[in-house]
């Protein structure tokens, strides 16, 4: 008996069909049916969301990722609120952060003058579009 080190069970395939994959194809097959099994089975259409809104709240609150798709397209994920607050708070905007790193650069050090890099931007209103 060949015991699975998998948590989730495989349809068995057919030796004499899997013996004649190359290597490179096993691999891929089996990391195909991880993925189908795991990550798949965290995406749920709007309809199967409706339904199982309690469940998913709680699965979100545990840190799992609920992707929702409509027509098989994904539209939105589930996070948790913890999750949320961790990715997006204190990231400060780009004006912010390009500000802090202009702080740090020493331009004489490196050879240049502020001079030199106020002419680089084109002022100019663009060119003319016939719309």
């Amino acid at each position: 008996m060949v015991l699975n080190p998998f948590p989730f069970p495989f349809p068995r395939a057919s030796p004499i069909l899997f013996s004649r994959l190359t290597r490179r194809q096993r691999k891929h097959k089996m990391y195909t049916k991880m993925y189908m099994e795991v990550v798949m089975s965290t995406r749920y259409s709007i309809a199967e969301a409706r339904s199982r809104l309690p469940g998913l709240l709680r699965d979100a609150e545990g840190g799992a990722a609920i992707e929702i798709t409509r027509r098989g397209e994904p539209v939105a994920v589930v996070i948790s609120a913890a999750e949320y607050r961790r990715i997006y708070s204190g990231r400060p905007s780009f004006r912010e952060a390009f500000a802090a790193w202009s702080g740090t650069v020493d331009l004489d050090r490196i050879g240049l003058d502020r001079k030199d890099l106020a002419g680089l931007r084109d002022r100019s209103r663009g060119r003319k579009v016939k719309l």
